[in-house]
């Protein structure tokens, strides 16, 4: 029987986000399995999975702001941006570089600010990977992408905020809240030039995807076991409970057959255009909705079938 639900993986490193969701999909025996975010294979943390019927809401779960540990290296930049490229310049001193430094340039990021795309991305140009071409040795125009960091700290770890090591290099860790599509690595790589001594990320570790923390996520293994068991259902998180930030409307039975073919119902008093889960008379989400206040409808935008 087909599953349907939320599921929130802790991805290992080494896996790619498809790895992950090809996995499950075998665990479960069904293909509507889809991610809504990849992580580099390096990356570990919170993978959020659509399962089922929530594949139509990935797009309103791929907007949410994102939660990062990034462990950020000092010394030199590297072609992919982190720890798996070669080195593009030598390694620069980083003795002189303080805590106060970093938390100085960390500030300088805060808020929105425009970034580069790397080459080795998934994005495209003229219909082509732009990692495929970064692997042909070719490097093409970006275009910035304008991005938002909420919150930026450095963060202690192992007693210190500034590790050093023996090569001149040194090391610290980030905290970072930011919207949906900003390349972790690519901040690192601009927080290296901005100090003057060139950086990469050296580890990531994803803490959140909106509400969706590490402590919710269940490990590859552990998600397997349970489905082998035949109690895979535990570990979904129920549609209706997907998108809490959104106001929810319980419908009747005349306003539910008419979600779920497509017709528009009574706005119900709402004054500004918003998307709106719509529930039957138990509580199950059977579509997103949008209000019209200038015509006083909500116009289903995705339907969920029975």
């Amino acid at each position: 029987m087909e599953q349907h639900g939320i599921l929130v993986i802790d991805k290992p490193a080494g896996l790619t986000s498809h790895d992950v969701v090809q996995r499950v999909r075998r665990a479960l025996r069904m293909r509507r399995v889809g991610h809504t975010g990849t992580l580099d294979p390096i990356a570990t943390g919170v993978l959020v999975l659509c399962v089922g019927k929530a594949v139509r809401l990935q797009r309103f779960l791929m907007a949410r702001d994102k939660e990062y540990l990034a462990r950020v290296r000092l010394g030199f930049a590297t072609e992919t941006q982190d720890a798996t490229g070669t080195p593009t310049t030598p390694v620069s001193e980083t003795s002189s570089i303080t805590a106060a430094d970093i938390e100085r340039v960390l500030a300088e990021f805060r808020g929105e600010y425009e970034q580069i795309p790397p080459m080795y991305s998934a994005k495209k140009k003229g219909g082509v990977r732009l990692y495929t071409l970064a692997r042909r040795g070719q490097s093409v125009e970006r275009h910035p992408i304008r991005v938002r960091i909420e919150e930026l700290e450095l963060v202690e770890e192992g007693g210190a905020t500034v590790r050093r090591f023996e090569d001149g290099t040194a090391e610290f860790t980030m905290r970072v809240r930011c919207s949906a599509g900003t390349y972790v690595r690519t901040l690192a790589h601009d927080i290296g030039e901005r100090l003057g001594c060139g950086a990469h990320l050296h580890g990531l570790v994803r803490t959140a995807v909106g509400e969706f923390t590490l402590a919710r996520a269940y490990s590859l293994e552990t998600f397997e076991a349970l489905a082998r068991e035949g109690r895979a259902a535990e570990a979904l998180i129920p549609l209706s409970e997907a998108l809490p930030e959104m106001p929810a409307l319980r419908l009747s039975e005349l306003d539910v057959r008419r979600v779920l073919h497509g017709h528009t119902i009574p706005g119900r008093g709402l004054r500004q255009r918003t998307y709106v889960r719509l529930l039957d008379a138990w509580g199950r989400l059977v579509a997103v909705g949008e209000s019209e206040p200038e015509r006083g409808v909500i116009q289903p935008r995705v339907v969920l079938e029975p």
